[in-house]
């Protein structure tokens, strides 16, 4: 995709990113499509990749495991989520098939023999929260939970200061998100969190699943120790394609978890049998067992537009469709949420509902997909959202609130 340099306009998309989504638009010709921070939909290449990654099963068989075929898509697709995170060793970044995944596996580098100490919001993803809740009943964590403490509007506010508070010498880890998965909030001063982590001798993960790829970050400026996150959303790279990034001076200190399998070993395909488990240089020594191997085929794709297109202007052209949306719900009385400053929130829309699964479902009566997050019904547009989808959006949810 050769994409003009400028800022993009919907001549811009219609003219140069569109055609790169034939299929999934022909598939769904007449939808409003505004579910992008769930699911975002495919490029045409992805399917193409995926073929490759399948016929060198079929022309190659075991031989497939070479750096031309499964192991070097692997490796771009770590390059590739370690250019958005600013990371310059791809060895950083290893591949996940959830974010909870990545989640246990730092929660499995603590040792055993006492609870983990942890720092988490109440606004974190269902698994994390799942997860944390889990090693709670099982004496393995300690969770000090932080509670919004403010609201803007409707919706629940979590002030960064009730996060450095809850922090201190006990303190092994602090679980937040660089922006909420619920309400888009973006939570400030990540930085300032883990300065004083680092202080008290914690550890901090950051959830990027709702920056990554619609919102400037780097994972190098903030100082994170760990990022998890996934392709699944803005990054359009499907289910299982997801990531823990480790920062290199926690690789540097030797840090191990119990999350290992025979690809982290030194040599992988040595089938050695050593009294000692000697694991791979870097983030090769958090890999774990065989990896589902056309997962990087379907996310490469993704990763490769969002960083042709680049972040920054994807925020700038996306903030514009997301404001549009409020206008127009706005003007026809409809609850939207509308932020003092839209640069405090992510990449979704919220509107306020006594029943938003329900009217969710109904939306897509009228051919408007979106979702539901707790009181809110979420509208979340990508590059290819055109006025008129918002307008069939405005008009269904209207109809819908009178009926």
């Amino acid at each position: 995709m050769n994409l003009p340099v400028g800022s993009l306009t919907q001549a811009v998309v219609d003219q140069h990113a569109r055609p790169l989504f034939s299929r999934v638009l022909s598939a769904h010709s007449g939808t409003a499509y505004l579910a992008n921070h769930s699911l975002g939909r495919p490029l045409d290449a992805s399917f193409a990749n995926i073929a490759r990654g399948a016929e060198a099963w079929a022309d190659q068989l075991d031989s497939a495991w070479s750096d031309d075929h499964w192991m070097g898509e692997s490796t771009k697709f770590r390059s590739l989520i370690a250019q958005l995170l600013g990371l310059s060793d791809y060895s950083c970044v290893v591949p996940k098939t959830s974010a909870g995944q990545g989640l246990r596996a730092v929660l499995n580098s603590f040792p055993v023999n006492q609870p983990i100490n942890v720092v988490a919001t109440r606004g974190e993803f269902d698994s994390a929260d799942f997860i944390l809740k889990a090693y709670i009943e099982a004496d393995r964590a300690n969770v000090r939970w932080v509670e919004p403490s403010t609201t803007e509007g409707p919706v629940p506010i979590f002030d960064t200061s009730d996060i450095l508070a809850a922090i201190d010498d006990s303190t092994d880890l602090v679980a937040v998100s660089a922006v909420m998965f619920g309400t888009g909030q973006v939570l400030k001063g990540i930085a300032d969190i883990v300065a004083k982590a680092h202080q008290h001798g914690a550890l901090v993960l950051v959830d990027t699943y709702h920056a990554l790829g619609v919102f400037p970050f780097s994972m190098a400026d903030l100082g994170a120790d760990f990022c998890v996150g996934g392709c699944y959303k803005y990054l359009r790279g499907g289910p299982g394609s997801c990531f823990l990034a480790i920062a290199p001076h926690i690789l540097s200190s030797g840090r191990k978890t119990l999350d290992t399998g025979w690809f982290a070993k030194r040599d992988t395909f040595k089938y050695e049998r050593l009294d000692s488990a000697e694991r791979g240089p870097g983030g090769d020594a958090w890999l774990e067992s065989t990896p589902p191997v056309l997962v990087p085929y379907q996310a490469v794709p993704g990763l490769e537009f969002t960083l042709n297109v680049g972040v920054e202007r994807i925020r700038t052209y996306t903030s514009e469709i997301v404001s549009h949306i409020r206008e127009t719900f706005l003007q026809a009385d409809l609850p939207i949420f509308i932020p003092k400053n839209a640069d405090d929130w992510g990449a979704f829309a919220l509107l306020l509902s006594d029943d938003p699964q329900g009217l969710s479902h109904r939306l897509k009566n009228h051919q408007v997909n979106t979702d539901a997050r707790g009181a809110f019904v979420r509208f979340g547009p990508d590059l290819l959202t055109t006025d008129a989808e918002i307008e069939q959006a405005s008009a269904a949810v209207r109809l819908e609130t009178i009926i």
